[in-house]
């Protein structure tokens, strides 16, 4: 079976999942989009339950730049943190321990891990990152 997509960096949370993909092939993340709602007809029939899974329609983003690349890296490897960096709920999982510990998993870490000196100094980026999304979300549902 032909790989449709490289996975870069995932969270999966309780109610919704962060996927950060490159295609491997024409059309490769619509087709993996694709095997994603096939699971959920399976897990419906199944359970013999129906509706969705996850919470909220699916969404995609291009990203365009080396700089917007890290910083999606860093907000999907820290969305199951607090601000703290530490996990918000055990029932979540993210690609961060990939980044930061020498554990193999499912990403390819290459392209953004090639980018800092260590795993330390990619952590530091991601912890600092996060801090910032969430101080200028603060922000702007304040005003």
């Amino acid at each position: 079976m032909q790989k449709l997509v490289s996975i870069i960096a995932y969270c999966l949370n309780p109610n919704h999942f962060h996927l950060l993909l490159t295609p491997l092939v024409d059309n490769g993340i619509e087709k993996y989009m694709q095997k994603i709602a096939g699971y959920t007809r399976y897990f419906n029939e199944k359970y013999k339950r129906n509706g969705v899974l996850f919470q909220g329609k699916f969404k995609s983003k291009h990203i365009d730049s080396n700089e917007y690349l890290l910083q999606v890296s860093a907000y999907i490897n820290m969305n199951n943190r607090n601000k703290l960096g530490t996990r918000s709920t055990k029932l979540s999982k993210s690609s961060l321990e990939e980044y930061t510990k020498y554990e193999k998993g499912l990403c390819d870490t290459k392209i953004i891990s090639e980018q800092f000196r260590n795993k330390k100094e990619y952590h530091g980026f991601a912890l600092d990152s996060w801090q910032y999304t969430q101080e200028l979300k603060k922000e702007l549902a304040m005003s």
